[in-house]
């Protein structure tokens, strides 16, 4: 292509890639399926307006610098608290379930689509990568449990990691051109010397980030400037040691680096995020684009096959083999198991074989090992269009349908109370976080799987950590009472949580909290509601005592068409079984009644279902959709 063409087609993909952006958060869809499908259109497969000849040998490098940002920037928001929430699952899934993927993609390509055992195992190691490319925008539009998130966000950059690395140690055996070397030492070396390289960047960055002079009014700007060549010359400088090495090199210097307290972290952040979003656009733009047709027509029904087989066999093995033991319901797993997209690392790898080993069918005159390429980037790219697409697209749909998008609670105390409280909310599907400022208390919390954080609860910051901006309650359930109602009122001023209860626990406080807006619940009070129950009502109080394990009250607002302008006695049969109105709330005093067979139900009206659990929780589903 002209030099005189090659900057407008640069400019073109990347307000393509923006417009993209814009049209996925518009409609709450990971932009990966925006980039792919923008890429196909002007690409080799569609309009022809960008091919392989658009940027010449250049490519490859723009990519690898592109990747080491991605990475890089994925890596720096992963935090090792937040690892910590599931650290079982999470180890578990970047090694077992590595392997799982690895050796069952292998055997799926040997026998569906008849690969040498070489070239299988190298497309099993590239599809081992899920990535943050696919992954953060899917967990942006779909809030799910924090442990969830966790899981996939550490497995989405470890196995990026270990993928790449392994696919190239695992092609030297593929490539007649290329002296193989032994797959763990190629391994090994690889990582190490990623890790090295990594260390070091991060060090010497942390040191100028500290003791240089940054000031002189403009210290964000270079702050940011100084992370962002740090990130490409950590990728650069291992890759001159050892191919792919920059990968582990610049997930080393981000993981590192963002879990260091280094001055402007919050500007470094946005800035990252900003780029990162400019060359995830470009890169995935530019490689779909240059996907050759005829690769996809080729593995037919066979790479169908291999797609079947990874995204619906052993995803959901590998993840149901990973969380064994763990605090995960079988929601969360099967949520896990539906969520496995591939991302820019496989795209990019695969460009780069399927490149070489056309090279080397020339170099030796053998079209067998040419079309061995076209059938390495074709199911390649095939199984990345299909997750992608699929498991991208219907996010939001798959997390609605098995109730794993959790109304955020945040429990200040991790006492008995806290605890006891957290075991029931959680049980009901809730998505709840801990803080608390006792780190003996924090590590038991911990091991029984709770999602914690350390500090102090009074503390704006904290809070924040917690999740509060985006929490629906707070609940203040310290043992000092002073405590308890500073958090209550920061939780109201600063975040407006729409719900605020705080326990005290001197009774005699109970007035005063009351006065300033808090719904507070004492000791004594809970006790003599619980004697009462027992007393007067002892089924009932038996019942409610089991309420999560085989039964369920919830309250949900009435936002669904199908049941605004009916009778109680015509919404009763479109409830499942097991599920009943029990109470019935509306206006602005929220005057509560025991709805009769005739009250009409109205749009905002707030009902309490009471039943078994799964159906009360398909009964609240029902209710609320839009």
């Amino acid at each position: 292509m002209a030099q005189e063409l090659l900057i407008p087609l640069v400019a073109g993909i990347i307000g393509l890639g923006v417009l993209s952006q814009i049209l996925a958060a518009r409609l709450q869809v990971p932009s990966i399926i925006f980039f792919l499908l923008v890429g196909v259109v002007i690409g080799r497969p569609g309009l022809g307006l960008v091919t392989s000849e658009s940027f010449g040998d250049s490519l490859p490098t723009i990519v690898g610098l592109a990747v080491a940002i991605i990475v890089f920037e994925g890596a720096f928001h992963l935090e090792f608290e937040r690892i910590r929430k599931a650290p079982r699952a999470a180890v578990r899934l970047v090694t077992v379930g590595a392997l799982i993927a690895l050796v069952g993609t292998a055997i799926s390509v040997r026998l569906l689509e008849g690969l040498p055992w070489e070239l299988s195992f190298v497309i099993g190691a590239l599809l081992v990568a899920t990535g943050p490319t696919v992954i953060s925008p899917i967990l942006e539009v779909v809030p799910v449990r924090d442990r969830v998130s966790a899981v996939l966000e550490t497995e989405g950059i470890v196995n990026d990691v270990t993928a790449a690395i392994t696919a190239v140690v695992l092609f030297e055996a593929v490539n007649p051109t290329v002296a193989a070397e032994g797959l763990v030492q190629g391994f090994a070396l690889r990582l190490g010397e990623g890790l090295l390289v990594g260390l070091l960047v991060a060090g010497v960055l942390y040191y100028l980030l500290q003791y240089v002079d940054l000031s002189r009014g403009a210290a964000p700007r270079n702050a940011r400037l100084l992370v962002l060549a740090g990130a490409l010359v950590a990728y650069a400088g291992a890759n001159q040691l050892a191919s792919e090495a920059g990968v582990a090199a610049a997930a080393t210097a981000g993981l590192v680096l963002g879990n260091l307290d280094v001055p402007y972290q919050e500007e470094i952040t946005d800035f990252k995020g900003d780029i990162t979003l400019l060359v995830l656009a470009f890169v995935f733009i530019a490689l779909a684009a240059q996907l050759p047709p005829e690769a996809i027509f080729d593995v037919g029904l066979a790479g169908v096959g291999v797609v079947i087989a990874v995204a619906l066999v052993i995803r959901p093995l590998l993840v149901f083999v990973s969380t064994i033991g763990d605090r995960f319901t079988l929601s969360e797993r099967l949520f896990i198991s539906a969520i496995g997209p591939r991302g820019i690392i496989p795209a990019s790898v695969a460009t780069l074989f399927a490149t070489e080993l056309r090279a080397a069918a020339v170099e030796l005159n053998d079209p067998a090992l040419a079309q061995q390429a076209d059938l390495l980037i074709g199911t390649v790219f095939l199984v990345i269009f299909v997750t992608a697409l699929v498991q991208g697209g219907l996010a939001r749909h798959i997390a609605t349908y098995l109730n794993v998008i959790p109304m955020r609670v945040i429990i200040v105390g991790g006492g008995q109370v806290g605890r006891a409280l957290a075991e029931r909310l959680e049980d009901r599907g809730e998505n709840v976080v801990i803080i608390e400022n006792d780190e003996a208390t924090v590590e038991s919390l911990r091991n029984d799987g709770f999602a914690t954080v350390i500090g102090d609860g009074t503390d704006t910051d904290v809070l924040r950590e917690g999740g509060a901006s985006n929490a629906k309650t707070v609940v203040a359930a310290t043992g000092d009472d002073d405590a308890n109602l500073l958090v209550a009122q920061l939780s109201k001023t600063k975040f407006d949580v729409e719900t605020v209860l705080a326990k005290a626990n001197n009774s005699g406080n109970v007035d005063a909290f009351e006065d300033l807006g808090v719904r507070t619940i004492s000791g004594a009070m809970a006790a003599a509601w619980a004697l009462d129950n027992q007393i007067e009502r002892p089924d009932l109080a038996n019942w409610m005592t089991d309420v999560g394990r085989s039964g369920d009250v919830q309250q949900v607002e009435v936002t669904s068409d199908s049941f605004v302008g009916k009778t109680v006695r015509e919404a009763g049969p479109m409830l499942p079984d097991a599920c009943l109105i029990a109470v019935l709330s509306r206006g602005d005093d929220k005057t509560v009644e025991v709805p009769s067979a005739d009250t009409v139900i109205q749009r905002g009206d707030q009902i309490t279902l009471l039943g078994r659990r799964d159906a009360v929780r398909k009964g609240m589903s029902l209710v609320s959709s839009d």
